[in-house]
């Protein structure tokens, strides 16, 4: 399913006016987008751009200075519980605890999340991630690159409307990055959710994203399809594009 298909559904994510301010530091400010059904959006930027930030006030684990997130029309800052429901995230810097095994993990997780039928959707995922011949090692032994497979399974066990991925490809070899976005993409394509993107690998998010935001200083300076965009800005791919948000934002503004 094309997202042409998808413009006139409600989006999975509404993100309105969003800021986070530490003292004088401002850290996003007044950003808003949206990730609709069956659409990969790209949010993109250099370090310290806002992107992570701007994830965790997604999650709920920052509050905003202003603003509201909205997951399938669920205020997160009245109806966390239920929007939470509905939402899963892998990202490099929330490492599985590496003193259970990857089945006590997902285990656990599965609990929290209320996941029906635990067992026989844990015994898919490990299957689906290729996990088999780790199913009982402890995650801490695991090498960085099996460690994010058994963070993508945890991130797939509800099922989510909303999938959050900040670098999940960053640990994998080229091989298994390549199986992991096509599992992510059919997810996108085949389900009813939607996935916010974050990827310093510029060829991947081409490949991957339908659309992308640029974050500059906490502000989208520019958002569009990432096949499209950089010759709309004078440059030759994504790539050269993302050189010069970071290097040349106020260059890039109309």
């Amino acid at each position: 399913m094309g997202v042409s298909k998808t413009m006139n559904l409600n989006p999975v994510l509404e993100v309105v006016g969003l800021k986070k301010s530490y003292k004088e530091t401002v850290a996003v400010d007044g950003v808003s987008f949206e990730v609709r059904p069956n659409e990969i959006v790209g949010l993109l930027g250099p370090n310290g751009a806002g992107k992570t930030t701007t994830i965790n006030m997604i999650l709920g684990v920052l509050e905003p200075s202003e603003g509201l997130v909205r997951i399938e029309g669920k205020d997160i800052a009245k109806k966390r519980s239920e929007a939470m429901a509905r939402t899963n995230f892998a990202a490099v810097y929330a490492q599985i605890p590496g003193n259970l095994t990857i089945s006590q993990n997902l285990r656990i997780f599965g609990l929290i999340y209320g996941v029906e039928n635990l067992e026989n959707r844990i015994n898919d995922l490990i299957e689906e991630f290729e996990l088999e011949r780790f199913r009982d090692a402890k995650c801490g032994i695991l090498s960085s690159g099996e460690q994010t497979r058994v963070a993508l399974a945890k991130a797939m066990l509800n099922k989510p409307h909303l999938l959050l991925l900040d670098e999940p490809t960053a640990s994998l070899d080229p091989s298994t990055a390549q199986i992991i976005r096509r599992k992510i993409k059919d997810y996108a394509r085949n389900g009813s959710g939607g996935v916010l993107w974050t990827s310093h690998n510029m060829h991947e998010v081409a490949e991957v994203c339908d659309r992308v935001l640029f974050l500059s200083h906490g502000k989208i300076l520019l958002e569009g399809d990432p096949k499209t965009l950089p010759q709309k800005h004078g440059k030759k791919d994504l790539e050269e594009l993302f050189i010069a948000v970071a290097r040349e934002p106020l260059s890039l503004e109309f």
